[in-house]
């Protein structure tokens, strides 16, 4: 079934061509340096090389390992965990979820020749660390302790002692044990910084949080994010001679609502600011921001604000490295997943198989779900601005009566095109959860057993905008339902990203296969 040259690939291909030689590109980035969803940034550098975390909440694997040469050309290289905790929350097990919380903000280390990912989970009311000597291939040693450390900053001083900062508001130091197991009995557990948010403002609408620390010019530096009623997200910078304090702090940034992330020197001695931005319903993407020193204080932006352009080498395209086509043809010693996907809460690993039919994705059901937030096993990856394209071909002949299958636009506010199995006949269908309880938008009956399906995400200027289409044939393509408006929701907390989904409603047993996941960073023509 597979037709690699497809019409839209061969233009890909055209334009690849076209593209200037490297050798005459653009001499500077431009901010968003990722315009996907990747925030909550933690960042280090290894000799040449950046390494930077994020959060992916209630998606697994997570804890995101990405690496740069360069600050703005990332890829994927690892995850922290394959799953977070073994609980019905992260299983949607027992009518139980964990949308918008699952893990949050990490932070990233290398001490001694060990790198260390830590995290903290509401879901759980634990804090997480994890290990290894070999950020890109691990293996990676998990252990937790309780209590939750609320946006947490692990930092190791020179004396070798061990601390995580953090908190909200009033911001916490406590002393871990050497091997970051848990609270140092009798070590340091003190607030260091009273309502770090009132250098920002006395009436925050979100208190100081988001802690990172780091070490510079022989001083500590605490950067936090507040953001004021009326205003908009700032970053906060505290300085201090020594841990404990005393800490003198000041507004770091206050433009565009760029916020939340430290500082890092490059190999030649400049200085950059990693942050993010909310930016709609592609989710919260990371900026580049300069650095400069006056009076022994880092100084962000120029006059102040966010430049649209930046002197770094220019962006690659986020294909493949952030998001990628897979065709789920495997070779010996291949991943099973590639590192671009991700599941939505913990999956069943006996409920899908990339062996049953070969170069084919199967999802299976073994239980009934009354929708698609509660469906286990379906399978995403980022949605990518200013705009981008998604397509698959699903083969539904073994669906069961009530089973739903097919490409789905994943937020709260979701927006589906598929095929339901009802009355004995299968329909393409798209719905649209704009509003709840969803709504079929329309209805067609299908008599082939497989069917191309595709989403075209515009996010320019803040559109925010989905169309949904189905084709018999992968060229001749049908638009279906309505235009989705997609809106962010801290109920889900993330961008929206494809899914390729199976569940069933009536009688498990049922199967779908899908035969590829093919995404463009542009919208093909009208066809």
């Amino acid at each position: 079934m597979k037709h690699p040259l497809q019409p839209f690939l061969v233009l890909a291909l055209l334009l690849s061509l076209l593209r200037p030689a490297s050798g005459t590109a653009a001499a500077t980035a431009t901010n968003p340096i990722l315009w996907a969803d990747v925030p909550d940034i933690a960042m280090i550098r290894v000799g040449d090389v950046y390494y930077m975390s994020s959060t992916t909440m209630h998606l697994s694997p997570g804890l995101p390992i990405m690496k740069s040469k360069d600050l703005v050309n990332w890829e994927l290289v690892s995850y922290a965990y394959d799953i977070l905790d073994d609980v019905d929350a992260l299983n949607l097990a027992n009518g139980r979820s964990t949308y918008g919380k699952g893990s949050w903000a990490s932070s990233l280390r290398h001490h001694n020749g060990t790198f260390y990912a830590t995290t903290f989970s509401q879901t759980t009311g634990q804090t997480y660390v994890y290990t290894t000597r070999d950020i890109e291939h691990g293996p990676w040693q998990a252990a937790s302790f309780r209590p939750m450390l609320h946006d947490h900053s692990l930092f190791f001083d020179d004396e070798g002692r061990v601390y995580m900062l953090y908190g909200a508001g009033n911001l916490r130091l406590v002393e871990l044990n050497q091997d970051v197991s848990g609270l140092k009995p009798g070590g340091i557990n003190q607030v260091v910084v009273t309502n770090a948010h009132a250098v920002a403002s006395a009436n925050p609408g979100l208190p100081a949080e988001g802690s990172q620390l780091v070490k510079a010019h022989g001083k500590y530096y605490l950067f936090n994010i507040c953001w004021p009623r009326g205003g908009m997200r700032t970053v906060l910078v505290h300085r201090a001679d020594k841990l404990t304090g005393p800490w003198e702090g000041r507004v770091a940034l206050q433009d565009k609502g760029v916020a939340q992330g430290s500082i890092i020197q490059t190999p030649t001695g400049e200085w950059w600011a990693y942050l993010f931005r909310d930016s709609g319903a592609v989710g919260r993407v990371p900026y580049l921001v300069p650095v400069t020193w006056e009076d022994g204080w880092p100084v962000l932006g120029v006059d102040g604000q966010v430049p649209d352009t930046l002197n770094l080498p220019p962006s690659k395209g986020l294909i493949p490295g952030i998001v990628a086509s897979d065709e789920f043809e495997r070779q010996p010693g291949d991943r099973p997943l590639p590192l671009v996907w991700q599941w939505n809460h913990n999956p069943d690993p006996s409920l899908w198989s990339l062996t049953a039919r070969p170069g084919w994705l199967r999802l299976a059901t073994g239980r009934l779900a009354k929708d698609l937030e509660a469906a286990r096993n379906t399978l995403t990856q980022r949605t990518i601005g200013p705009e981008c394209s998604g397509r698959t071909a699903v083969d539904v002949s073994q669906l069961q009566e009530g089973d739903f299958a097919g490409l789905v636009l994943f937020a709260r506010n979701y927006g589906i095109v598929g095929v339901k199995a009802d009355g004995g006949t299968n329909y393409v269908v798209m719905v649209s959860a704009e509003t709840h309880p969803p709504v079929e938008k329309e209805r067609v009956p299908l008599s082939a057993t497989v069917v191309h399906l595709r989403a075209d995400c515009d996010f320019k200027k803040g559109a925010d905008r989905a169309r949904f289409y189905y084709s018999l044939d992968g060229r001749s393509w049908q638009a279906i339902g309505v235009p989705l408006k997609m809106t962010y929701t801290l109920a889900h907390f993330m961008g929206y990203r494809f899914g390729l989904f199976q569940f069933a409603t009536k009688t498990p047993g049922g199967h779908a296969d899908f035969d590829f996941f093919r995404i463009r960073d542009s919208i093909p023509g009208a066809d």
